[in-house]
Order: C-alpha cells, then structure tokens, then sequence
C-alpha cells in the first residue's frame, strides 16, 4: 500500500465525485505506482551513498595525519587493531577527501529492478530469485537472515564483467628486518559468466555449461624457479556445488585438482591462503554468518590521481603502483576516509578449519571488504587485512568507464609471526573480449610447456 489507510480513504472519497469508479482505481494505482518508485530511488539512493552522522570538518579534514600524539582524537573511527599500531607507533594514517564512489549505472538500474525479490532459500547457501545487483538493501539488525544477507551482497558486489591485472606484484616480508624477502610478479584474469552488468552479451554468456557464476585465472611470471605456475578457481553458481580448483605446477608440468583443504593452506608460500581471495573465496554455505551493525570507521579509500609523494618512477605508461608504509613497510600509503561501513563476521562451520572466526569491515556504500581481521583456531588475532581501493572517477583515464572502487594494493599482516605478504595491483577492464579457453585446464597445459 503506498498510502496510509486514512489517506487512501479520503483520497477516494474526495475523487468519487469527481471521476467514475473505473477512473478512480486507474488513478489511483498510478499514484501508488508514483510513490513506490520515488520510495524506491529514495532508498537506493541512501543505500549507494549512505550519509554519515559525523561531521566534524575540523578533525578529518584532508592533509590531517594521525599519529600517536593526536590518536585519541580519532580512536572513536579506528578499528581497534589499527589503532593499536598507530599507538604503537607501528602505523601513521592521512586522511583524504571524502569522495562519492560512482555506481555503475546498469548494477544500480538492476537493483532497483529486483528489489524484493530475492530471497534466502530454506536449503544451506540456496538463494532464490537472484538476477542481478546487489541482493539485498536496507539491513538490519533485527533480521535473523542479515549475516548471511551481507554475505550475499559482499559475494555479488559490482565489479566489470571482465577485468585483466596486467601488473600484479606479491612482495613477502619480515617486519621486523623491514626486509623484502621475495617477489612474485603475477598476471591475473576475472570473468564472469553470469549476472554481467557492463559486457556484451548481457545478462550472461551463452556458452556456460557449467553454470558458473566466475572463473579467476592467475600466473606467475616470476621468479624463474616457479614460472608458469598457474591457479584456476571455478565459482559455481549453485552454492551448493563441489568447489572446483586446479594448480598448475611448474615443477611438475602437470595441472591437479586442490583439494578443499588446500584452499586454506599458505598459497605460494605467502601470508594469504586461496580462501581468502576476493574477501572470500569459499561458499558462503560453509560459514555461520553474523551481522554486527553499522558503524562510522575510517577506511583506505582514496582517489589515486589525489595522492602524491612517491617514492618509485611510474611505469612506462605513467602509472604508479601503490607503495606500503608502516611497520615493515606491510601498509598500503594510501589516505584514509571516513566511510559508513557494516560489521560481519564469520564462523566456519567445519571444526578442522585453521580460524575460529573472520572479521570483515564492509564498505556499506559498495560491500567490499576493506579492512579484516582473522582469528586463529584459539580465538586470538592472527592476521590483519588492509585492502586499498581508489574510485574508479580519479583512477587512469582507461578506468574512467569501470565506475565503481578498483582495488590497488593489499596487505596481509601475520601479527603473530611479524611477518606480511604485500599485493600491488593494475588493473583494467579487459580491452578484449575475454575467451573462455582462457579459463580452462587444457589453457593452464598450454602455457606451462
């Protein structure tokens, strides 16, 4: 109903007058059509660009640093291993302007269309009437189904249907030496077979007889002791459905199936484990999924373009990848905004698995996770997570089209063993078609010869 009782009811008597009973019914379903869309935008314009209760210019304006001299000024926006570091003296955060992350027009026209239709499914990880956009607005504490909701929309989040990191660079460190121990350079490639918002052919592909939902290619360029090796994850669609995964080996010239407790173990030797790819990289049916709330936190969002100071040359076509800072030089330098973001956390169901829980901070505007942190089997913190993402608005004018958060640079700090893994990412939207042979073990044989 999109008027009250009351008003509903003056609304006819008043016309019943004046119009035929055909008439008013005709009018009045078209006010009500009316009302339910500007509700509709209204909602979704809050959900996309959530406002914040804060408003203290003063404290965060752009160029402030905080350090450990003012850190009690900013403890209330910290997550509070962060501002352990930065009491540590172990971390130093700018901050930067507050920016508007742009929303791609076809990812919001469809959420708008689908809303309400989406549901959880009775069965474990089954969710019915998805088709597009981001499942579910509007969250709320006192929904039992909020955890595994968000888990959805951070699983279904806007990203370009097909995207290429052309220049992916994997740095291992010893914080406590500041030292880099090793260098892995990477190529990577996402494409997603369903749900597609901004490739040709829409909605899906045609040739997908696997019902998958994404595949994620990536290989290593070097050092030469690995070349070649290569890792290929299947999303299925169906939650439900048997992971599939396959490494390529270099040493072995020979590609095999991982089995699913591989997915947890150290991938390549690094601080980060296959699940955690993505945010996460599992079915969303093997965690308990607890929605904490919201919150008002300042996260590593920024605009590339804004951000100055470097260090290294650009490449050849004048970018700059995203340097690291902080203990260990294991932190992205990037500035720091306030953000709205939600509180999620998951269980693993499995009593054999290595954590007892994930913590994910989630941007609300855009659900990606941008800080984490992860407990061991104990219950203690083991690992922090800090992923940098610029908007796509003040990126490489090649990004202009992307419209959405592109994700630079990850740190993945092992606060128990002071060690951490560092990702500096360049990534496009892939200026060809991605093939999907490309996504295939028999393409993983190919390029290992």
């Amino acid at each position: 109903m999109c008027f009250s009782k009351k008003d509903g009811y003056m609304f006819k008597h008043i016309t019943v007058g004046l119009l035929k009973p055909v008439a008013v019914a005709v009018l009045y379903s078209a006010l009500c059509a009316v009302s339910s869309i500007s509700v509709a935008v209204e909602a979704l314009d809050n959900e996309f660009n959530p406002s914040l209760q804060t408003n203290d210019v003063s404290l965060l304006q752009a160029g402030v640093v905080i350090d450990s001299r003012n850190l009690d000024q900013y403890r209330q926006w910290l997550d509070s291993p962060i501002a352990a570091l930065i009491e540590q003296g172990e971390l130093t955060i700018p901050l930067g302007e507050s920016l508007v992350i742009p929303v791609h027009p076809n990812y919001r026209q469809t959420t708008q269309q689908q809303l309400g239709a989406t549901t959880i499914g009775a069965e474990p990880g089954e969710l019915n009437g998805y088709a597009g956009g981001r499942p579910f607005v509007s969250l709320a504490t006192d929904d039992p189904q909020a955890g595994i909701k968000a888990a959805w929309n951070m699983r279904y989040g806007y990203a370009p249907d097909e995207t290429e990191t052309e220049a992916f660079h994997w740095q291992y460190r010893d914080m406590k030496k500041d030292s880099i121990e090793r260098t892995l350079e990477m190529y990577g490639a996402i494409l997603r077979y369903k749900y597609r918002h901004t490739n040709e052919p829409l909605p899906e592909l045609e040739n997908n007889p696997s019902n998958l939902f994404t595949a994620l290619y990536l290989q290593v360029k070097a050092p030469q002791d690995i070349r070649n090796t290569q890792l290929l994850i299947h999303r299925n669609e169906v939650d439900s459905a048997t992971e599939q995964a396959w490494m390529y080996m270099s040493s072995q010239r020979r590609v095999r199936r991982l089995a699913t407790g591989q997915k947890t173990d150290a991938f390549l030797g690094s601080d980060i484990m296959i699940e955690d790819f993505l945010g996460y990289n599992g079915r969303i049916m093997d965690m308990d999924w607890a929605y904490l709330g919201t919150d008002e936190l300042l996260v590593p969002l920024y605009g590339h373009s804004q951000l100055d100071g470097w260090e290294q040359p650009a490449d050849d076509s004048g970018h700059q990848l995203i340097e690291f800072t902080g203990a260990g030089h294991c932190f992205p330098k990037v500035t720091w905004q306030l953000r709205k973001v939600h509180h999620l956390e998951a269980t693993p169901k499995d009593p054999n698995h290595p954590l007892s829980k994930r913590h994910y901070i989630l941007d609300a505007a855009t659900y990606a996770p941008v800080l984490g942190r992860i407990y061991d089997r104990g219950g203690k913190l083991w690992k922090l997570s800090v992923i940098a993402a610029s908007s796509s608005e003040l990126h490489a004018p090649t990004n202009k089209d992307w419209q959405g958060l592109i994700t630079e640079a990850v740190g993945m700090v092992d606060i128990q063993a002071q060690h951490c893994t560092t990702l500096q990412l360049k990534s496009r939207q892939a200026p060809e078609p991605l093939k999907h042979r490309s996504f295939t073990t028999q393409h993983m044989r190919s390029q290992g010869r």
